[in-house]
């Protein structure tokens, strides 16, 4: 099963992460056992297979990660980023000369068990809450450099994503409020600045705070650390009126009480800060 999503990003966003990464992992000698252990002119064939079942997302990462060691390594993938494997599975085979393959090793596995573990996780709570209206989207809670990838796993996992930057939209939260003033002005100063073309969505954490930026025009509003009772208010106070995303603190053991309220979307944190690694392995096979 593949989950559909949009074409795989550009080479050209990758390579520098790839190269970032294979640089912090050479130091200032390179790799020094695979130079002392192995002739330098040996060949080898190694596989990478899945060891648990999930969702794989990170294919051209390691594919480049070869590639930028050696131009002359072969992989071959045996997947595409968004397909559900089993475990045993094999998902790509690469050969060349063998220090260089061992050289590599680490950093294409790095990015692959990472990024297939966030589209893993959230492929399951997509999947936990497909019965009710509620998109799931991640957050700008992500690691330093690998933002674009990590949301980018989490649509390989039928997620989608919120904010990629600061400059994608404008969301006024608590700390914006409370410098403005209140939520009145803070939003009509957003309205000015904003135009036609960037959205603005609103955080509020009580139901007096949404109706005050309800009454302001706001058609998104962020529900931030609601109880489920509180939620399904302020989800009846906005129908019809404004769309509405539910975050704080969501894990997959509280995201289908929060579905069940009827929010149009629900904002995790956790999709990229706490999920688990996906087990992959690189063997030797000839």
């Amino acid at each position: 099963m593949t989950v559909k999503i949009e074409p795989a990003l550009d080479e050209v966003l990758l390579k520098p992460l790839v190269e970032a990464a294979l640089t912090e992992d050479l130091g200032r000698r390179g790799d020094v056992t695979s130079q002392a252990t192995i002739p330098a002119d040996m060949q080898a064939q190694l596989q990478i297979k899945a060891r648990q079942a999930g969702v794989i997302c990170g294919i051209d990462l390691a594919r480049l990660s070869f590639a930028l060691i050696d131009a002359q390594i072969e992989f071959v993938a045996h997947v595409v980023d968004g397909d559900q494997v089993a475990a045993g599975s094999l998902l790509a085979v690469v050969r060349g000369n063998a220090r260089n393959l061992l050289t590599a090793e680490r950093t294409a596995l790095n990015f692959m068990t990472h990024l297939s573990g966030i589209a893993t996780d959230t492929k399951k709570i997509v999947d936990s809450v497909a019965e009710y209206p509620a998109q799931i989207t991640c957050t700008r809670k992500t690691i330093p450099g690998l933002r674009i990838v990590q949301k980018y796993a989490v649509r390989c996992g039928g997620g989608r994503n919120h904010r990629l930057g600061l400059d994608d939209a404008i969301l006024i939260k608590d700390n914006h409020i409370a410098i403005a003033g209140d939520i009145t002005s803070a939003i009509k100063q957003a309205q000015e600045f904003a135009g036609h073309l960037i959205p603005i969505e609103v955080e509020v954490d009580t139901l007096e705070q949404l109706e005050q930026a309800l009454d302001a025009g706001v058609s998104l509003v962020l529900l931030d650390n609601m109880s489920p009772e509180i939620l399904s208010q302020a989800v009846a106070m906005c129908k019809g009126r404004a769309k509405t995303e539910a975050s704080g603190g969501i894990t997959p053991e509280t995201v289908q009480a929060v579905a069940k309220t009827g929010v149009d979307f629900i904002a995790m944190g956790y999709l990229t800060h706490s999920t688990t690694a996906l087990d992959i392995g690189l063997d030797f096979s000839a």
